[in-house]
């Protein structure tokens, strides 16, 4: 069955399409609810809310650009939308954090380390930052879709990245003092 008649055929709330979409996207978008969740099982409740919302909108899609980006967007804006509604960036109003650089040498840090320093950043900072450096959002999207200020998103990106160079100066240090 072509991808065309599958979402043809969950526009009219086929069952079996709909298992047969969730088993061919599900693994890709779980890797986005993971990127953008807390842990694990978070993910997997964003996961199943998402699906629920792309099965009930799938009849908005019009066969315009990619269908996988229709299914991600609808994905990331699931996962944002609990964390506007558990208000997780209502406190926030930070100066403006001094912009650092990241670099991340590959030999010094292994990629699952990075992606772990990366999920146990403080939501805020976690969010603006997957969205701006992972996925290429603007700030201006990403202040609009997750309801701050442009300054706002900006700031935590700078904080984000702040805190993740001293968590990889430190992990280096560690590292460096027991090749010693």
């Amino acid at each position: 069955m072509s991808l065309n008649q599958l979402i043809e055929d969950c526009k009219v709330d086929n069952t079996k399409a709909q298992g047969e979409l969730y088993k061919l996207f599900s693994s890709k978008l779980f890797s986005v609810c993971l990127k953008y969740s807390r842990n694990h099982t978070e993910a997997q409740d964003n996961l199943q809310d998402a699906f629920l919302t792309i099965f009930k909108k799938i009849e908005q899609y019009k066969n315009k650009g990619s269908f996988e980006g229709w299914l991600k967007r609808i994905t990331i804006n699931t996962v944002l939308q609990r964390y506007r509604n558990e208000k997780v960036f209502d406190i926030i109003n930070e100066n403006h954090v001094e912009d650092v650089e990241l670099e991340v040498n590959e030999e010094d840090i292994s990629i699952d380390y990075l992606l772990q320093i990366i999920q146990d950043l403080p939501d805020r900072y976690r969010l603006v930052f997957n969205l701006y450096v992972l996925d290429g959002y603007s700030h201006k999207e990403i202040a609009n879709m997750l309801g701050v200020n442009i300054g706002t998103s900006k700031s935590n990106l700078a904080r984000a990245r702040q805190i993740l160079k001293q968590t990889i100066e430190e992990y280096k240090t560690v590292k460096h003092s027991q090749s010693l």
